[in-house]
């Protein structure tokens, strides 16, 4: 998987998280749960984006796995946002879908290069 395909993914949710904390803020005027899923939401990319100048194989891995964490840290604030009633079934649905999605690739690109780095291949 090309990385720039993770990383204009990355870019487009982080967008999209942008515009979720912009609604959720302005209309029902919820600020905690929002700024903690616009860190997350954000920084998925901003970590993809880092890996991509990584200075070592072992960085590029540690670069990774803090962007899946963070994938995995805004679903859970998906599901509060939604379970609160901050946001409709709708949104809630196709932004998780475009989180599980991140965390896939993210899984599959941290095993590979893992993998790699056991077998001495170059990444």
């Amino acid at each position: 998987m090309p990385e720039n395909f993770l990383r204009e993914k990355s870019k487009r949710f982080a967008m999209r998280i942008v515009k979720l904390y912009q609604h959720v803020s302005e209309k029902s005027r919820e600020g905690v749960l929002s700024k903690q899923i616009l860190r997350s939401g954000t920084s998925i990319g901003a970590n993809v984006c880092e890996a991509q100048y990584a200075q070592s194989q072992k960085d590029f891995v540690s670069k990774m796995s803090i962007a899946l964490k963070e994938s995995a840290e805004t679903e859970y604030w998906l599901e509060l946002l939604h379970e609160g009633d901050f946001i409709t079934r709708k949104q809630f649905d196709s932004l998780r879908e475009d989180c599980i999605e991140l965390l896939k690739m993210l899984t599959a690109t941290v095993n590979t290069t893992k993998r790699k780095m056991r077998l001495g291949e170059k990444i």
